[in-house]
């Protein structure tokens, strides 16, 4: 067998070896290059937003590595020794191509531009894909939303749209799908209903109003909990508009199952009658569709703002969740202050 008798050996892209051959100080050399820049440790560490002291360990461990002095101390900082300076240039070199780069990227990213269709149920793009559009916007001003309500939770082309926020992935070849987080339901009251009717609890459901919708009426064993407790009691009234439950619920007319968020509200009273319904979330999009810049951009999106990264659709159930960036739809939904305690715009 001849040495090189293989042709591809010899037309071998750099990224087809599967080594690095800088070793594993990518993080240093940038350090580095802050105090080359800067002439002070503590400098560097202001630039690259750091403590003082990590700067000087990740000098020391970068000079261990290469087997050489880099700086020497003088009365008016540190100095480069010649192997910095050579050092030092090289990556000035690098830091203005990974610059160039980076700068072009974001240009195509900024210059992203078409129209996505998102089927979302109206309460989770309400309180949550509208509030973050904002953020979105600035970033990809040219990508135009259109949020639709979906006619079916599970079939993306019956929608007529790109993508979906659903309940279940998919089982066709063309689409994709991604498992976000958890949707949390639990039943809920108000203070009004508790001053006129009591608080439910377990064993008094017998004495108790329900507003039922036929989403929950599903045959699926999903719901179950709920309908053995609406059983107990008497439907008040049923609403089938996402909405329009919602404020049937808020204006007293009875107990509803509403997404654990609704606790937001301050006259939201969460109940322990033995109901709590946790469903998957997916984001299922037509895979010829995330071809395209803007679709992928959205589907990215999505995966963030409905994924388990958002302390309300985390897999664990919880309803003291802390202030995060997910809070804003709440916030603006309820009139409820910032954070910290202050209204914007007074």
């Amino acid at each position: 067998m001849l040495p090189f008798d293989d042709e591809q050996h010899l037309n071998k892209r750099p990224l087809d070896e599967a080594t690095l051959l800088s070793g594993q100080f990518w993080g240093e050399l940038r350090v580095f290059l802050a105090v080359a820049k800067t002439k002070s440790f503590n400098r560097a560490a202001e630039m690259i937003n750091t403590s003082q002291p990590t700067v000087s360990r990740q000098v020391k461990r970068l000079q261990d590595v290469v087997g050489s002095q880099l700086f020497i101390s003088t009365p008016r900082g540190v100095m480069l020794t010649p192997q910095g300076e050579a050092l030092a240039r090289a990556l000035t070199r690098l830091d203005h191509t990974l610059h160039s780069i980076t700068s072009d990227l974001k240009k195509e990213t900024r210059e992203a531009a078409g129209t996505v269709r998102v089927s979302i149920t109206d309460g989770l793009a309400a309180l949550f894909a509208a509030p973050a559009l904002a953020d979105f916007s600035s970033e990809f001003p040219k990508i135009q939303l259109h949020l639709k309500t979906p006619l079916n939770l599970i079939d993306l082309r019956e929608n007529h749209t790109d993508m979906m926020i659903g309940f279940g992935p998919s089982v066709s070849t063309d689409i994709q799908f991604r498992k976000l987080g958890q949707l949390h339901f639990i039943p809920i009251c108000t203070r009004d209903y508790v001053r006129n009717h009591g608080l439910p609890t377990a064993g008094n459901l017998e004495h108790h109003l329900f507003v039922q919708s036929e989403y929950y009426l599903a045959k699926t064993g999903m719901w179950d909990s709920w309908q053995q407790a609406v059983a107990r009691g008497r439907v008040a009234h049923c609403c089938d508009d996402p909405f329009a439950y919602g404020l049937m619920v808020k204006a007293g007319l009875g107990i509803g199952l509403l997404g654990s968020y609704a606790v937001m509200e301050p006259a939201a009273v969460p109940l322990e009658i033995g109901v709590r319904v946790s469903v998957p979330l997916f984001l299922l999009a037509l895979t010829e569709r995330l071809q395209a810049r803007p679709v992928r951009l959205v589907f990215d999106w999505l995966a963030d703002v409905f994924g388990s990264d958002n302390p309300w659709f985390n897999d664990e159930f919880r309803l003291d969740n802390p202030p995060s960036r997910y809070d804003a739809g709440f916030r603006l939904m309820f009139n409820l202050p910032p954070p910290d305690g202050t209204r914007s715009g007074r």
